[in-house]
């Protein structure tokens, strides 16, 4: 990770979006993500070795996700009291991306997605207690409404402070993450299986869905960077 004054230098999702040679990647809930299309668990194996011989990669320490025929890179920066994007990232994902190429291994940006489950609770603190025991989870970043799997591999937990009881409305709902330009596709193909469009007050951040007997669901983005998303 990159310091500056003692300080990690920051660096926002759009910035990131934005950055030359980082096409193959993109901004997610859970830090920035790429996969790539390796064919084969061999090849697979050949990129992760790779990515394993890059310099000072230990400071980076990307999660690194392989399966038969594709690997699945996550870059994020955790401190004690940071959890983002860094400059750090911004140059370990170029490097990786650099890596892929040159064994000729494509990378599909639209493939990438995080899943987060919400918690609308009224005694916020005595829900995250519970949940934080049952599940081994940790605070993030010192916040005390985000619980995050120490391992990386589990779905964080956020819990939504609510004023008063909505006994119409599930107080529980998933958050999928996607792409910023693929939203507009994944909502379409949602509606088109059956949902509705809930609201789309805080697009192109994110909308929220029900399925047919009203569950509700987000579709969440980070560093949008094109037009204004039109209104399904």
């Amino acid at each position: 990770m990159t310091y500056v004054a003692g300080k990690i230098e920051r660096v926002r999702p759009q910035q990131f979006h934005e950055t030359v040679g980082l096409e193959d990647w993109r901004v997610l809930s859970e830090g920035a993500c790429a996969y790539f299309r390796a064919g084969s668990l061999a090849v697979g194996a050949r990129l992760v070795q790779a990515i394993s011989e890059l310099p000072d990669i230990g400071a980076g320490h990307p999660d690194v996700d392989v399966r038969y025929d594709d690997v699945t890179v996550r870059l994020i920066t955790l401190t004690d009291d940071f959890y983002g994007l860094s400059e750090r990232d911004v140059e370990l994902a170029r490097q990786i991306s650099a890596v892929a190429r040159t064994l000729n291994i494509p990378a599909d940006p639209s493939a990438v997605q995080t899943v987060q489950v919400t918690v609308a609770a009224l005694a916020g603190p005595d829900v995250v207690r519970f949940w934080r025991a049952l599940l081994g989870y940790a605070d993030r970043a010192n916040s005390p409404e985000d619980l995050i799997d120490p391992q990386r591999r589990g779905a964080p937990f956020y819990f939504q402070q609510m004023d008063t009881p909505r006994p119409q409305r599930n107080r529980m709902h998933v958050d999928v993450w996607v792409p910023y330009d693929q939203a507009e596709a994944r909502i379409a193909a949602a509606i088109a299986a059956g949902g509705r469009l809930v609201s789309d007050a805080h697009a192109p951040s994110h909308w929220v869905l029900a399925d047919p007997e009203g569950n509700e669901a987000c579709i969440g983005t980070a560093g949008w960077t094109g037009p204004q998303p039109a209104r399904p």
